[in-house]
């Protein structure tokens, strides 16, 4: 997966991710916690909050598409695998709530050959 495969106008488009996710606009915005509106307009989808969220979805992605083999089943484990140590929630979960930062501590305990 390459960054700027999803970048239209110096932003991440959520249209690009969508289509790469095989899903539409409204669910990536449900998965990240963002409003409805959030991917309706150009001044909301450049807002550091929507672009920030979809970085970090973008960047964790990437790091588990190479053990899940690809992109759709990244977003699987991403939107539905509960991680242990954070209370059964999922990765999308922890995004929502300003904790990527500890999706990527947990993927690098386990690279790591760790325990999660």
């Amino acid at each position: 997966m390459q960054f700027q495969e999803f970048v239209e106008d110096h932003v991440f488009s959520p249209v690009l991710i969508a289509d790469a996710l095989r899903t539409n606009k409204s669910e990536i915005a449900a998965t990240l916690g963002l409003g409805k509106d959030a991917f309706s307009r150009a001044s909301r989808i450049r807002a550091r909050k929507t672009q920030v969220r979809l970085r970090q979805m973008l960047e964790i992605l990437n790091r588990v598409e190479a053990v899940t083999g690809s992109t759709l089943a990244a977003y699987a484990w991403f939107r539905g695998q509960p991680l242990p140590g954070f209370g059964g929630a999922t990765p999308d979960l922890l995004v929502r709530d300003g904790k990527a930062d500890q999706v990527h501590s947990y993927l690098d305990r386990v690279v790591a050959g760790g325990y999660a």
